[in-house]
């Protein structure tokens, strides 16, 4: 193996933002070993994959002992949508933190380079925006969301914990809502709904008036952004804002993908739940400076290439 190239084991890989990393890290060269227990992860995401020699999968749960050599670890194994963290909200909770104490214990066996994928969920319903690293969040700890906000939060103290007291090399990337092509078409998240109730002229459920913001990453950017953090210097841990800054409403969105369907759906609004977040937008000069990344796709084109992959599946 070229001396540039890495055994990089990426946890969660099928699922929809891990699939799209693999494709990307064989595409560069190296030899990729995707950990999933496709409990939201799906085989068909990595399919293309499997024949090439340079891609191993196991079916297995990160929150069991694991051992397994590798240069680098990307811990993307996590349910993202609330519906999917919701479902089984104990298991999440495990998978953040017994997931992530296992990879980290396994980088630090392998002196291995590791990248925790966290996510904007961290500022809970914000008080600041648009929202920066240093922002502490507003969190509620004992609600419906708190599996996923708080094992996420407490995934990062322990990351943070590894790099200070054993050295650990690490990373985090604070995710903003991320949309395309490998989306469950049930997962719950607002992209996938709106486009999947498009397509079959349903009503669009919006939650509450609407008028609570996004900022919407399309899939590619995102992978760049994690491969550039995890090629950055070890002095640079994060966490550090992964998203795109354009804010929009979900009634905008919602408009923008009836009209680019044709769709004859409705706009129907149902009760907004608890703890849903008002406001979300990354401020990503951290990422700018210390990356030089920013994301490049707009809305209209990477919800193309996403409704684009919708038509693909139903047509099947």
């Amino acid at each position: 193996m070229a001396e540039n190239k890495k055994k990089i084991l990426v946890a969660g890989g099928a699922g929809f933002i891990g699939s799209h990393l693999c494709g990307q890290l064989l595409g560069d060269g190296h030899s990729v070993i995707c950990l999933d227990d496709l409990s939201t992860g799906r085989e068909k995401n990595i399919a293309d994959f499997k024949n090439r020699g340079n891609f191993k999968f196991i079916q297995t749960d990160v929150a069991e002992p694991l051992n397994i050599e590798a240069d680098e670890i990307y811990n993307l194994a996590s349910p993202a949508s609330p519906p999917a963290y919701q479902k089984n909200p104990v298991k999440t909770s495990e998978t953040n933190f017994l997931g992530t104490l296992n990879l980290l214990r396994l980088a630090q066996k392998n002196s291995a380079k590791f990248l925790l994928a966290s996510t904007s969920e961290i500022y809970g319903d914000p008080l600041e925006h648009p929202q920066k690293e240093t922002y502490w969040g507003n969190v509620n700890p004992v609600g419906i969301r708190s599996c996923y906000d708080e094992s996420k939060r407490v995934a990062e103290t322990l990351a943070m914990d590894f790099n200070r007291q054993f050295g650990v090399r690490i990373k985090i990337a604070r995710i903003f809502n991320t949309y395309g092509p490998n989306m469950d078409p049930k997962d719950g998240r607002v992209v996938s709904n709106f486009i999947v109730q498009a397509l079959k002229n349903l009503p669009l459920t919006v939650y509450g008036d609407g008028r609570q913001t996004r900022s919407f990453q399309y899939v590619d950017d995102l992978v760049e952004g994690l491969i550039k953090l995890m090629g950055s210097g070890d002095n640079f841990t994060g966490p550090v804002n992964l998203g795109n800054p354009g804010e929009f409403t979900v009634n905008e969105l919602a408009e923008k993908i009836i009209k680019m369907t044709g769709s004859q759906s409705k706009i129907t609004n149902l009760p907004l739940p608890q703890d849903d977040p008002k406001k979300r937008q990354p401020d990503i000069t951290l990422a700018k400076r210390e990356l030089l990344w920013e994301s490049k796709v707009k809305l209209d084109e990477g919800l193309a290439k996403t409704i684009e992959y919708f038509k693909q599946i139903f047509k099947d």
